[in-house]
């Protein structure tokens, strides 16, 4: 027997795959935990991410195209993990050990950017290993935070946990600013002050959040659930499936953060030590709405909820082919693309626990977070050789007549009342 899917959940101890009648003690408390988990790890990562389009272009001379490869190389890498990370989360059911081990990488790779000395080899392999940690954090603490929600409100415990990510979006880029204002060009320091903060989140992990390994939500279904024909099976029951579809349609479309902070920068006048606060913009958006976004998919149904971010996404790609863009128009842009992720990231990953059984919880996140991994692979690398052969905005239009084409027909995947 292999696992099978329903077409949609009926009650809502399916929505939140947790056994109605036995309630979770822990589950506001571990999404609370793993939220500071993630703030404390994202103000790391996103310090080297805030000054890592600069750092490979300008300090070690990667062409567009170099630091697409770098980029969308990263992204596949992450995709082999997620679901090598899923599989041996849901096999062994140490949820919280196999995301420590991935947090823990991560944190020693903010040492190895320090110790490269600008050297473009151990740099990018030591990102490329970074990608990997981040693969195999990303399924066990996802499948954490489902097993941990209240039935009927799993789009909002993954809101909450977000706003909380998003908290670390916000302040890791004024460290990184900061950082660079009193001292120009001292990436290591970046590296080293990214390393000490990621150490925080870990130890809020290990010491503060519960495995919940032996919850009956977590028992095996219809045998071995995590063997790779039930995972290939898992792929192809419908639920699951239709999300899939949707989620390469739309990623292959979506241009990465780092080329859009990319663009606005070449076509502004501000200074490039400046460059960090790009992000910021796009995250303060993202925490502000991640909540509400949650809570309107819960209501409302994820269709319209994806579809309205899309075409967020579509209103800041036509900003970016403004010239010369002053600072409203700057401004604007990055709260479209923060309002866009708000809308998009958690909902996804919550219809997505929608429709997976509990024992294969993470298996199916990977899943999905490995499709859009490699959807943005390609995205990434056709948007670096392009940008090359036409220039910039050639490419955004491209890609903008592209992406408004295929929506309808990748919402149309969605199923519209999987969450309510």
């Amino acid at each position: 027997m292999y696992i099978t899917l329903r077409r949609r959940p009926h009650t809502a101890a399916d929505l939140a795959g947790t056994d109605s009648a036995e309630p979770r003690s822990v589950g506001s408390s571990n999404i609370v935990a793993l939220g500071l988990t993630s703030l404390f790890t994202d103000i790391s990562s996103e310090m080297v991410a805030a000054i890592l389009p600069l750092y490979l272009t300008f300090q070690l001379r990667l062409t567009t195209a170099q630091f697409g490869l770098v980029d969308g190389l990263g992204q596949a890498i992450a995709t082999v993990t997620l679901l090598s990370g899923a599989v041996i989360a849901d096999r062994s059911r140490r949820y919280k050990e196999v995301a420590a081990a991935g947090y823990a990488v991560s944190a020693g790779c903010k040492v190895g950017l320090w110790a490269a000395g600008g050297a473009w080899l151990p740099t990018t392999g030591v990102l490329f290993l970074d990608r990997t940690a981040k693969g195999l954090r990303t399924p066990p603490r996802d499948s954490l935070i489902s097993l941990s929600a209240k039935p009927g409100r799993i789009a909002t415990a993954f809101g909450v946990h977000r706003a909380l990510d998003t908290t670390g979006a916000v302040l890791g880029p004024f460290v990184a600013f900061a950082l660079l204002f009193a001292a120009p060009g001292a990436y290591e320091s970046v590296f080293f002050v990214s390393f000490c903060i990621a150490m925080i989140g870990l130890g809020i992990l290990v010491v503060f959040v519960d495995g919940i390994s032996g919850h009956p939500s977590q028992r095996r279904i219809d045998g071995d659930g995590s063997s790779l024909r039930a995972v290939f099976r898992l792929a192809m029951a419908p639920g699951l499936r239709r999300i899939l579809v949707a989620a390469v349609l739309l990623n292959v479309l979506t241009i990465s953060d780092g080329f859009m902070y990319l663009i606005l920068q070449h076509g502004s006048s501000f200074q490039t030590r400046f460059f960090p606060l790009l992000f910021v913009g796009t995250a303060v958006t993202y925490l502000l709405l991640a909540v509400p976004m949650g809570r309107l998919a819960d209501r409302i149904g994820a269709r319209a909820t994806v579809g309205g971010g899309y075409v967020l996404l579509l209103s800041a790609y036509g900003l970016l082919l403004v010239g010369d863009p002053g600072p409203w128009v700057v401004l604007s842009t990055l709260g479209l693309i923060g309002a866009y992720y708000a809308a998009t990231d958690g909902v996804v990953m919550a219809l997505a626990s929608a429709v997976v059984p509990a024992g294969t919880r993470a298996t199916g996140l990977a899943l999905v977070a490995s499709v859009v991994a490699g959807a943005r692979l390609v995205s990434s690398l056709g948007f670096g050789i392009l940008w090359g052969q036409v220039g910039p905005r050639s490419t955004i239009s491209i890609y903008l007549v592209a992406l408004a084409v295929i929506l309808p027909v990748a919402i149309r995947r969605l199923d519209p009342v999987a969450l309510r």
